[in-house]
């Protein structure tokens, strides 16, 4: 989803565009309003911005200076002006700014929209996937460097001398061509691929590795990374900005949760295949490295819905204690089942689990491998049981881990078989009932709160979602738009309102959010085809009749 800023220091006008453009594309375009450039700017520290449409002429810091240091924050940010006959000046200096465009205010409503509609078709083209591989050729290149991939995949398995110096650290990076720093702190993204259905292992490889040239193609501008695909196929990226000035912190993860929408929907537009992110919200240590990651792989669990785009902020401050060691890894095989029964890949955790059971009743199976896989496989739903909180549900579990109590090794395969039952139904259940929690959650706070700011990006915050991920999710979930539910509650609470003789329009106006009472009409006045005023005396007639008859 893209998102449009209007910035005009008269509230008529801004409101006026607002109303406009918010209907325009409602599941492409986000539109947020400002109304002085010290609004718009905090706008732009809180989230990503793709289109700025700014008068020109502004008390304090005009639109073009605005314009400055917005793009100095969004390189890849749209800027429209809008001008009046007087502002020619200011137009000419306009027309220097790359791609800049100017309107001016007396075109109408139909050349602006006109004008949206094809930036937006320009930012969707950017996206092709030719253009930033042709940009990338450089990057695909060293992320292919087998060397520097197994030292990654060390680290996040902890296998590194944790006492190193940070000379060491740093020899170490440069040998293997990792453009980071060891004495500075880094932040960690997880990423994971979503709807990929039943592709092959080599278009996943293929999927995978383009993915992540774009990735790195839209990240490069302001931070210095590297990733790594994991055991799971998950993408880790150790990040750090390329700027000295710029801290870790929480306004650094927010850049970098604008940056992965550009990366979930440039995959979406080239490769037909979706992100899901996780992201550190504080940097951590290189020795924390391995307990970040496995903090963020929690957090991709824990996630709400499946198989839709998000970027998801891990805001908790401490980490838990590292768990102890498991004595024994479980073969390739294991570890892939374990993550799709994680994240909710139902098909294909039992297209593996029946490839590796039927392995385990094969009379030439030796008695030695067919032990070893056995345990591998029960012990992994064993740790999933407890890991999910089922211990009481499943009170049999211990007999998982006691293969020598099963009558024969098909008695022990069926109590695997109704164990992983159990934890897919539950899966399915569990995210099913909290993503109807959020939604009635989300819902209630609007109809009781409609005096307050509901745009798109606060409630996000509020709820702890992006704002794209959220306008999809509610959508998802309702079938209907976040912004036409918000009508619909204005709507009603609106008519029941103006029932009441001792309310005057504007006050109705200002407790269903509308602080000017011009832009409350014409939202009423466009969906009842009646004024706030003539729909209040034609109730008040129906009253009076009504009391009037015996």
């Amino acid at each position: 989803m893209h998102r449009l800023l209007i910035v005009d220091d008269e509230e008529i006008i801004t409101d006026s565009l607002h109303e406009t453009l918010a209907g325009l594309m409602p599941e492409q375009l986000d539109v947020c309003k400002a109304y002085s450039a010290r609004e718009a700017l905090e706008w732009m520290a809180r989230t990503r911005i793709d289109i700025v449409m700014t008068d020109i002429r502004m008390p304090g810091m005009d639109g073009l200076e605005m314009a400055e240091r917005i793009r100095a924050y969004w390189p890849r940010c749209r800027i429209v002006f809008l001008t009046g006959y007087s502002d020619f000046d200011y137009a000419y200096r306009a027309l220097q700014m790359p791609d800049a465009r100017y309107l001016l205010k007396t075109e109408g409503y139909a050349k602006v929209t006109a004008m949206i509609e094809q930036i937006v078709e320009e930012i969707r083209r950017s996206h092709r996937m030719d253009a930033l591989l042709e940009r990338s050729q450089e990057l695909a290149a060293q992320l292919q460097k087998l060397e520097r991939e197994d030292y990654l995949r060390m680290l996040l398995r902890s296998v590194h001398a944790a006492g190193a110096s940070p000379e060491e650290w740093q020899s170490e990076l440069e040998q293997k061509q990792i453009p980071l720093s060891a004495s500075e702190p880094v932040q960690l993204v997880l990423g994971r691929l979503d709807s990929l259905g039943q592709t092959s292992a080599a278009q996943l490889h293929r999927l995978l590795a383009s993915a992540r040239v774009i990735a790195a193609s839209l990240l490069e501008e302001h931070v210095r990374q590297v990733s790594v695909a994991d055991a799971r196929g998950d993408v880790v990226w150790l990040i750090q900005p390329k700027c000295e000035d710029i801290k870790l912190d929480g306004a650094f993860a927010r850049y970098l949760e604008g940056a992965l929408e550009l990366v979930q929907e440039a995959c979406v537009a080239s490769l037909g295949v979706s992100w899901s992110f996780a992201v550190s919200g504080q940097s951590c240590a290189w020795t924390d490295i391995t307990r970040r990651y496995e903090r963020l792989k929690q957090l991709q669990w824990m996630k709400v819905g499946d198989g839709v785009n998000m970027v998801l902020i891990d805001q908790g401050e401490e980490l838990p204690k590292a768990p102890p060691r498991e004595l024994g890894r479980p073969g390739s095989r294991i570890e892939a089942m374990s993550g799709y029964l994680e994240t909710g890949r139902t098909a294909a955790f039992y297209e593996s689990f029946e490839k590796v059971t039927e392995e385990l009743l094969l009379p030439e199976t030796p008695l030695e491998e067919a032990m070893e896989t056995y345990y591998s496989l029960a012990l992994m739903l064993y740790a999933t049981v407890s890991r999910w909180g089922l211990s009481p549900e499943i009170p049999d579990r211990n007999r998982l881990l006691r293969l020598e109590e099963q009558a024969s090794m098909k008695e022990a395969v069926q109590l695997l078989y109704e164990t992983a039952d159990r934890l897919v139904r539950f899966k399915s259940s569990d995210e099913q009932e909290r993503a109807h929690a959020v939604i009635r959650s989300l819902c209630d706070y609007i109809r009781e709160h409609l005096d307050h700011d509901l745009s798109l990006v606060r409630l996000a915050e509020r709820y702890h979602f992006n704002p794209s991920y959220l306008s999809r999710f509610f959508k998802q979930e309702m079938g209907l738009n976040l912004s036409e539910f918000i009508d619909d509650c204005r709507i009603r609470e609106a008519k029941r309102l103006l029932t009441d003789p001792h309310l005057m329009v504007r006050e109705v106006a200002v407790q269903v959010g509308y602080e000017a009472a011009h832009s409350f009409t014409r939202f009423f006045k466009k969906v009842t085809g009646m004024t706030p005023q003539e729909f209040k005396d034609a109730e008040a007639s129906i009253h009076s009749r009504s009391e009037a008859t015996p």
